[in-house]
């Protein structure tokens, strides 16, 4: 089916979320076999005003036996896990009265302390927490328009803190109460823009990055304030995939979609490029161990050494046709990647 939701991988099932007809369709498949174990599904009506896939776009997110899920319509979904059977509900669109925007619901919920903490977007409630066990509201937070990045959750100076980059801002904010500890603006001039990448932190540090204008930065967390370690245009400004950190240094995408990104190695430390390979074009990155697993848009697998270094693959393989955009989950040594129209498994271990 259609979307861009990579999939979970949990024990001896992968949850994969699609789009089929006019449904969004949630199943649950064997690792070994692909066989589904069970299906749920309910209609939607999101059509895509730019021509690409009608979701969804949010991984779904398994914690204490429930899969959640965040539809392209804003349909958040709590499901039990071993039987597929619906347990809770909510249209937060239609609830909070939030606007389509230009790709639907797109960042998977975060699941902290027995709350399921949706970036919504509405007027008032730009974040909001449900109980888990019944998708009763239970805080709402700021008024910030929803972006496409998922929410992280992560202790910092002691403290346990909900981390959300939204269309608008970053936030910091705790999870039991959705009081804001720090918010700075992290938002394009223009209107047409996407936030995308999730915020990665590493000690009492954050590297936040996004295209159209507000670039990429490590801040640090002092208090209820965000102080810049250092910022820039220039590095690694992620569209839609977010770079992952290894030994001190960042590796990712660093420019338009469109118009052809580099994949690089910068330090997170001082932003400073260490290698850069441009006109890469797009894809994901993951990191397994001490390597990255690239997976480009044009469906080609490449596994090199995580190095400030150079670039120097070890292997790569053409495994899919494109359109690529979906992350792959990996597991157990086995990696599960999927287009609009195919689920593949593979096995890496050798």
């Amino acid at each position: 089916g259609q979307g861009s939701a990579r999939p979970a991988v949990i024990g001896n099932r992968v949850i994969l979320f699609h789009r089929v007809g006019n449904e969004e369709v949630l199943e649950s498949l064997d690792t070994a076999t692909g066989n589904s174990t069970w299906r749920y599904a309910y209609p939607t009506r999101y059509r895509d005003d730019f021509g690409f896939d009608e979701g969804p776009r949010a991984v779904p997110v398994v914690a204490d036996g429930v899969i959640y899920t965040f539809g392209a319509e804003g349909q958040l979904h709590a499901v039990d896990f071993a039987r597929g059977t619906k347990i809770w509900s909510e249209d937060t669109m239609k609830r909070f009265g939030v606007p389509k925007g230009f790709f639907g619901g797109a960042g998977s919920p975060l699941v902290e302390g027995g709350r399921v903490i949706a970036n919504v977007g509405g007027e008032k409630a730009g974040i909001v927490a449900f109980e888990a066990r019944t998708g009763k509201v239970l805080w709402t937070a700021t008024d910030d328009d929803a972006s496409y990045s998922s929410g992280m959750a992560a202790t910092i100076g002691g403290r346990r803190l909900g981390v959300f980059l939204t269309r608008d801002s970053l936030v910091g904010l705790d999870p039991a109460s959705g009081m804001v500890q720090f918010q700075r603006r992290w938002r394009a001039r223009i209107a047409a823009s996407v936030n995308a990448a999730t915020p990665i932190v590493v000690g009492d540090q954050i590297f936040v990055s996004a295209q159209y204008g507000p670039g990429a930065g490590v801040l640090r967390v002092n208090g209820s304030q965000l102080v810049d370690v250092w910022t820039s245009d220039d590095a690694l400004s992620n569209h839609y995939a977010t770079s992952v950190f290894y030994n001190g240094h960042l590796y990712g995408f660093h420019g338009r979609q469109e118009f052809g990104p580099s994949l690089r190695a910068v330090e997170f430390q001082t932003g400073t490029v260490k290698w850069s390979q441009e006109q890469f074009r797009a894809g994901s990155v993951l990191l397994a161990g001490d390597r990255v697993l690239i997976t480009r848009e044009g469906g080609e697998l490449m596994l090199a050494p995580a190095s400030p270094q150079a670039f120097k693959p070890i292997a790569r393989a053409q495994i899919l046709q494109g359109v690529v955009r979906p992350y792959p989950a990996l597991a157990d040594g086995l990696l599960y990647v999927r287009n609009e129209n195919t689920l593949l498994c593979l096995d890496l271990r050798k």
